[in-house]
């Protein structure tokens, strides 16, 4: 994964609540084995029309939310199934930071596993960011290592995030670089395993 350090992006709202992982990614979706290419398919059942075309109605196809990076959503984003496919389609959508007031366990793990920022804010720190995200050219700074969301407008706002995962983040890394990292210990027990059963 890519270190992530700071991000500066436009702002898309999807204000809606309990947005599951079937919305975000329609099951239908899931027969490939890539990681990548799932963009395209991302709120399929709410961004197109039955013809193929997109949904007019549908806040993530309006002009002002094209080629935004970050994703303002409502409560309890992510829920239902546990995919990971779900993370996958938002980072290939472009996505990079999703702000909410509260996430499902497995969605949020998912994303931090995917490098994707998912950041709990209160609801009226969300609302201020919703109007504001309305302005053209709005944007906001995210910066991990001093765990603060900035604008030009005078936003400065601190959000938490898990010391393990703000490392990992940091630095680049999935769980998969960290068990790399002791490579050598693995060869050395799997030798003496090798041993055993001779």
């Amino acid at each position: 994964m890519k270190p992530f350090t700071t991000h500066t992006g436009k702002v898309a709202v999807l204000n809606r609540a309990n947005v599951d992982t079937d919305q975000i990614i329609p099951k239908q979706f899931l027969k490939r084995i890539e990681k990548t290419g799932y963009g395209r398919f991302a709120f399929f059942d709410w961004r197109y029309l039955p013809d193929g075309s997109e949904n007019p109605d549908f806040e993530l196809n309006h002009e002002n939310n094209k080629g935004a990076s970050i994703l303002l959503a409502g409560e309890n984003f992510g829920c239902g199934s546990s995919r990971e496919h779900a993370p996958w389609a938002l980072s290939d959508y472009g996505f990079q930071v999703i702000l909410a007031p509260s996430y499902a366990d497995i969605f949020h793990q998912n994303c931090l596993k995917n490098g994707i920022l998912p950041i709990a804010l209160d609801q009226s720190v969300l609302d201020l960011i919703r109007q504001k995200s309305f302005v053209e050219g709005y944007e906001l700074k995210i910066d991990l290592q001093k765990q603060k969301i900035l604008d030009n407008e005078g936003l400065s706002q601190d959000f938490s995030v898990d010391p393990y995962w703000k490392d990992m983040l940091l630095h680049g890394k999935d769980e998969i670089d960290l068990t790399l990292n002791y490579g050598e210990n693995i060869s050395k027990y799997e030798d003496t395993r090798k041993a055993t059963f001779l």
